[in-house]
């Protein structure tokens, strides 16, 4: 048995990790880096890139298909999508992006790299494997997170798949898919996988898309995918059986009922922190359902000598806040017991979905209580998205009527994932609608139905201001 001592442990050699293990060495501690599985990140090897890949030979074949409108015409049968290729360049490309991480993690010094499984003997000492015992001051758990499978899919066999297996395990694809959750994950994969031609249909047992909290752009969602897809929302039954051929989906919605027989049932319930296997129950914590006693300001365990980071944490799991919590995470575990709290920048989410969704700022479930103005536009019209054959699509914002600054924004519709970034920084940078409406607007481009919301919301905050109603929320007009 190998005998290690060092000043922190870090779990976990994915995004969260690494930035983890460059704030300890920044603080001149000593540091051991454990990791289970291959090197390389979620995001490289089955999140963000390789979807992204997908949806990129999705989008192309999409493109081909709307082409129609623009009066150039493809025969139907002069349209090919080879499955084989498609996935053989996402594989391709997702291994190259995977290896660079692979090889910056294998750079570091090799003695201070630890491959196995870890768990803990008590809040100071980690047993990896049967091989290696480590001797710690604090650890940061870097675990990530996997995809969550509930009980009535696990006995599909080769028929029900993950995420993870689409990019790990598809070597074409399939006739058929049933997407069981209308995530993010399901949705941008779903939709993809139906544009490269794949018949899919849509499932969930909730009413709304989770990801959308303002209840106009969630009846636009309904309104646009309803149209473009097969999708059962607020399903009351919802069965699938291993069945020849795949397995069997039985469902009932508000939109009917059926049984069809699906090829292939991805299951896209969410994703859950990699923390059970730990023996965290030896150190007196554990999940109330399903949430651990993490600080979201100082991201630690409990009151242990333990941080948490990215999808761990389960709080915003996302690369770029994975990488901040990161080195939050590993700095705190160098200076315990002193800690220090995050600097969270603004919320952003973007999904990657035809039409993109995105939000920023504040979320609609925090405005309560506010005195917020709120406004909207309609994409359905708008100049530049008209001209691409793109224009369907619902924007909210909201503002905060006693400085006049904007809070945050839900959208719903074309380049999405750059207006998401233009509104982001606005608001960490504190600026008002009235500044925001003195910046430039090129002519013809997609922001310039942004500036046709601020507008509206410019003259919903003096509405609310000449009506002196501080503490409801109002739409122009109301």
């Amino acid at each position: 048995m190998q005998e290690m001592q060092t000043d922190v442990v870090i779990i976990g050699a994915g995004t969260a990790g690494l930035n983890a293990r460059r704030a300890v060495e920044r603080a001149g501690r000593r540091w051991v880096l454990v990791e289970a599985g291959p090197y390389g990140t979620t995001c490289a090897r089955v999140g963000c890139m390789p979807s992204k890949l997908l949806i990129a030979a999705a989008d192309a074949a999409h493109g081909i298909h709307e082409a129609r409108q623009f009066g150039i015409h493809v025969a139907p049968d002069q349209v090919h999508v080879d499955g084989r290729e498609v996935l053989a360049r996402v594989r391709r490309e997702r291994d190259r992006f995977a290896g660079f991480v692979v090889e910056s993690t294998e750079a570091l010094d090799r003695h201070l790299r630890v491959q196995g499984h870890a768990r803990f003997v008590d809040a100071r000492t980690i047993q990896v494997g049967d091989h290696t015992r480590i001797h710690t001051h604090t650890t940061v758990l870097a675990t990530g997170s996997s995809p969550w499978i509930p009980g009535a899919y696990a006995q599909l066999g080769d028929a029900g798949c993950t995420s993870d297996a689409v990019f790990n395990d598809w070597e074409d694809l399939p006739a058929s898919v049933a997407v069981m959750g209308t995530g993010i994950i399901g949705l941008e994969l779903g939709q993809a996988l139906h544009q490269l031609g794949v018949h899919v249909r849509f499932f969930d047992l909730a009413p709304d898309f989770v990801f959308a909290q303002d209840p106009e752009v969630q009846e636009k969602m309904k309104l646009v995918w309803g149209d473009s897809f097969s999708m059962h929302l607020g399903c009351t039954t919802l069965d699938a059986q291993p069945a020849e051929g795949g397995a069997r989906v039985t469902w009932k919605s508000p939109e009917g009922e059926g049984t069809e027989i699906f090829e292939k049932v991805l299951v896209a319930t969410g994703r859950r922190p990699n923390l059970s296997r730990l023996d965290l129950d030896k150190l007196g914590v554990q999940p109330n359902n399903g949430v651990w006693p993490i600080d979201p300001d100082t991201l630690q365990l409990g009151d242990l000598p333990i941080f948490v980071a990215g999808d761990a944490t389960n709080i915003r799991p996302l690369l770029h806040e994975a990488s901040d919590e990161g080195q939050l995470a590993g700095s705190n575990a160098a200076s315990y017991p002193g800690v220090s709290l995050i600097e969270r920048r603004t919320r952003m989410a973007v999904a990657f979905t035809t039409p993109q969704f995105a939000s920023v700022g504040t979320p609609v479930a925090e405005l309560d209580g506010r005195c917020v103005a709120t406004a909207e536009v309609s994409y359905d019209d708008q100049g530049r998205s008209r001209v691409h054959g793109v224009n369907t699509g619902l924007v909210r914002l909201w503002g905060d009527v006693n400085n006049r600054r904007l809070m945050g924004a839900e959208m719903f519709g074309p380049r999405m994932e750059h207006m998401a970034h233009t509104l982001a920084w606005a608001i960490q940078a504190r600026q008002t609608v009235d500044e925001l409406l003195k910046m430039p607007f090129y002519h013809p481009v997609f922001e310039e139905g942004l500036r046709t919301g601020l507008r509206a919301l410019q003259k919903a905050i003096k509405e609310v201001c000449a009506r002196n109603t501080c503490g409801e929320v109002i739409t122009p007009g109301n």
